[in-house]
């Protein structure tokens, strides 16, 4: 296992958000955005982000298992994307862009189907180390929003998004839990309104924490 601990030269950067809350486009802006005045880039992914994570993360998204397999398999393809994808671009200098991380893993197995919080604890800490982001974009609308837009765009629903309006209250609650316990760190990005807005609220978020004009 390679050591997380490192002196990090880089930034990480993760976005957060319910199933329909709008992270794709502003996503790729982000990341167009920040190449454009010079700085390297890795967007990635979670579940997902290395071969071994992909191959978890279409198990996690289509299969039925138990939700303590579930987490831990999240946890899997966590620590081979550290290992391989993250820890490496920090230490190159990178700016690392995660499309969820562990904030994920608190709101949807922890808020959305209930398993231990201390559990999730123990898992970060042993998978994580003292490895966390430097600014997490939470992109926030209430849920009749989320749910439209998942009708509108999507052909087919994986597991998660299939779930029940009550399964994204417990989310999405969780969610904003973390963003109120950790306001230095996370952002609330209100993705209601049009995408020039979004854009604003992004801007603000890494100048307030980042010191970064884009």
């Amino acid at each position: 296992m390679k050591d997380t601990h490192m002196i990090q030269k880089g930034l990480f950067i993760t976005v957060e958000g319910v199933d329909g809350a709008g992270k794709s486009t502003p996503l790729a802006w982000l990341t167009e955005q920040l190449k454009a005045i010079g700085h390297s880039v890795v967007l990635t992914r979670e579940p997902g982000g290395t071969p071994l994570g992909e191959r978890l993360r279409d198990l996690l998204l289509h299969e039925k298992m138990d939700l303590e397999t579930e987490t831990l398999l999240m946890f899997a393809s966590r620590r081979e994307h550290i290992a391989q994808v993250i820890v490496p671009a920090l230490a190159r200098g990178d700016i690392l862009i995660s499309d969820r991380f562990t904030d994920a893993t608190y709101a949807y197995q922890g808020g959305g189907r209930g398993v231990s919080l201390t559990k999730i604890e123990q898992l970060e800490a042993w998978v994580q180390h003292d490895l966390q982001p430097d600014l997490t974009l939470l992109f926030d609308v209430p849920l009749e929003v989320a749910q439209a837009r998942l009708a509108k765009g999507r052909d087919s629903l994986d597991k998660f998004e299939q779930e029940s309006m009550d399964f994204f209250v417990r989310t999405r609650e969780a969610y904003l839990a973390r963003a109120a316990a950790d306001p230095s760190r996370i952002a609330i990005i209100d993705s209601t309104g049009t995408f020039e807005h979004t854009r604003t609220q992004i801007r603000t978020a890494l100048a307030q924490h980042l010191n970064m004009v884009i």
